[in-house]
């Protein structure tokens, strides 16, 4: 679907133009198409379990944003205008004109999905909120990717061996942590990482374990480091517009059903990120991916506190930098206020 077959599409038509309790048919965009937040969980709950769940009142036609025609970076733009009446943005596309909107998915902030669970609480109302009063978007799910982890092609036995080298990134933020341990980023899409890698224009790559899976970037590569940086969340969300002409039972069916798609997604994204270094290195507890041959780098305690100390003394810096509209306040009363924030202040 290309943006301009979206344009005509409204999503939902306003109350006025529509008998009550008329069926209505949603066109939707996903998030990445090709591996299973999208193939397991959004597409499936948009064609199959909303007009099941909603008697038939509601229906939905979904494409993933990467094969609809429309760029990742346009896609809160386009929900503000109504082009793209429902849509999943990732969150790195708001790095260039909305770094306030990132601050919960910066890499180095969360090890490990329990703390990220805490960041995520405590950022998602300023979330909502901006997103609602300055763009005309309402959120209605915030969605994981499993644990952005790093493939190497050369021996390494952690993260300071990264040094020297060029290494695929998806974001600004990345590209400051990887910069920090004095490594090349090269910023490079989702679907062209693997090309990257077979020229030879990097040698490592940050991405998902079974994303990695997916694209064959195990078989370029020959050392998998499970640290993980990010997240790379997504934010479902709707045009206001298009939101409010649905009738007040349908908005309550979609809240209370995309939570629970929503709770689906990060826990899958828990298991998933298992499941990639499992597939990756060739362990026989791998189920639904492809058994490869890949050399696990331990975590170390070293690189552990290394990742803690370039969030704090790199990746939140610049971010605070970037940002225009006070992010250091939007910070201080949002994950900067969670108990596990002392170790992760911008210091002096």
């Amino acid at each position: 679907m290309s943006a301009s077959a979206s344009a005509s599409a409204s999503g939902a038509q306003p109350r006025a133009g529509r008998q009550p309790g008329a069926p209505v048919r949603l066109r939707v965009v996903g998030g990445l198409g090709g591996i299973s937040p999208y193939t397991r969980f959004e597409q499936p709950f948009w064609t199959t379990e909303l007009p099941r769940l909603s008697g038939g009142r509601l229906s939905a036609d979904i494409v993933p944003f990467d094969r609809a025609g429309i760029p990742g970076v346009e896609m809160l733009r386009l929900l503000q205008l109504g082009v793209v009446p429902f849509g999943t943005a990732l969150m790195s596309s708001f790095a260039a004109l909305y770094p306030q909107y990132t601050a919960v998915d910066l890499p180095g902030l969360s090890g490990d999905i329990a703390s990220l669970r805490t960041a995520a609480a405590a950022f998602r109302p300023y979330l909502e909120q901006a997103l609602r009063q300055e763009q005309g978007v309402e959120m209605l799910a915030l969605y994981i990717y499993p644990a952005q982890i790093t493939f190497c092609k050369r021996p390494m036995k952690g993260l300071e061996d990264l040094a020297g080298r060029r290494v695929r990134v998806s974001s600004p933020a990345q590209a400051d942590f990887i910069a920090a341990l004095g490594a090349e980023p090269v910023v490079t899409s989702f679907t062209q990482q693997r090309n990257s890698l077979e020229s030879g224009d990097t040698e490592c790559a940050v991405t998902g374990g079974m994303a990695g899976n997916t694209l064959g970037i195990d078989s370029l590569t020959h050392y998998l480091h499970p640290l993980p940086l990010n997240w790379g969340m997504a934010v479902f969300g709707a045009n206001r517009a298009a939101w409010n002409a649905l009738a007040p039972e349908d908005r309550n069916l979609l809240r209370t059903e995309l939570a629970r798609l929503e709770a689906a997604i990060w826990d899958s994204a828990m298991r998933e990120t298992a499941e990639g270094v499992a597939c990756n290195t060739g362990r026989a507890d791998c189920r639904k991916g492809r058994r490869g041959a890949m050399t696990l780098v331990p975590v170390s305690d070293a690189d552990e506190r290394q990742r803690v100390e370039i969030f704090r003394t790199t990746v939140l810096p610049r971010w605070l930098r970037r940002c225009a509209v006070r992010c250091d306040q939007i910070w201080a009363r949002t994950i900067g206020a969670t108990g596990r924030g002392a170790d992760l202040s911008v210091g002096p």
